[in-house]
């Protein structure tokens, strides 16, 4: 089956809306991380996103509010502006076996690591999968529309996810997110099996995702750096 490489914002509009049909379980207690994660660690293959109270200041930003792992009939909302990172979640998100599959990947692990030093493995980036299939679209929203021809709405994005109480609206929007990305790669598996195996994305720590650029400016300045000395 070939897919669309692209697909524009009216025929998105025009699909019938993606919506999980699941338990959603807001885990906002030290004492609920245990089973959370204990029902997590039973799937090889799980949702993954977060989300990040929106800044409307110059110079003000946010930690991120709310970590999403989904199964196909529970989504876990981790509110880590009120629970730690705790070390639980940690042995799910640094599991190589159970695969958390989302999009943008890296952008989400760095939020993660600014609130705590850990290994991540076993991730699986949709907007490098979806390549392989000739697709050239890199949202959620579109990926969605392409493969499964579901809109995944956007217009909780920007709600307060630091709030006291989380809306069921914004529940719905959060669980939706991360229960839809399995599926998305599941269906582009499901109709075309490729030779070649999921790209695993694997980080030790937080300087291999926060730093790589300036290690990168540093490594430049030393080549530059033994290149002026020899020269001279």
């Amino acid at each position: 089956m070939a897919f669309l490489e692209t697909i524009d914002n009216d025929t998105v509009a025009a699909l019938p809306a993606a919506h999980f049909p699941g338990r959603i379980v807001v885990v906002d207690k030290e004492e609920q991380i245990g089973e959370a994660c204990g029902d997590l660690r039973r799937y090889k293959m799980i949702g993954f996103d977060t989300e990040t109270r929106p800044s409307f200041r110059a110079g003000v930003s946010y930690k991120v509010s709310l970590l999403q792992l989904s199964t196909p009939d529970t989504c876990y909302l981790f509110r880590l502006s009120r629970i730690r990172l705790d070390n639980r979640i940690l042995k799910v998100l640094g599991s190589h076996e159970i695969l958390k599959v989302g999009a943008d990947i890296m952008g989400d692990i760095r939020s993660l690591h600014a609130l705590r030093d850990f290994k991540a493995d076993g991730f699986v980036d949709l907007q490098h999968e979806a390549i392989r299939w000739g697709i050239q679209e890199k949202s959620l929203r579109k990926l969605s529309a392409i493969v499964l021809g579901e809109r995944v709405s956007k217009a909780q994005r920007l709600s307060n996810w630091e709030a006291e109480q989380l809306t069921q609206q914004q529940q719905e929007y959060a669980a939706t997110d991360a229960w839809v990305c399995p599926r998305i790669l599941n269906h582009l598996m499901e109709c075309e099996l490729k030779s070649e195996p999921l790209h695993i994305i694997t980080c030790r720590g937080v300087q291999e995702t926060l730093n790589a650029p300036s290690k990168r400016a540093r490594k430049r300045h030393h080549r530059r750096k033994e290149s002026n000395e020899n020269k001279n």
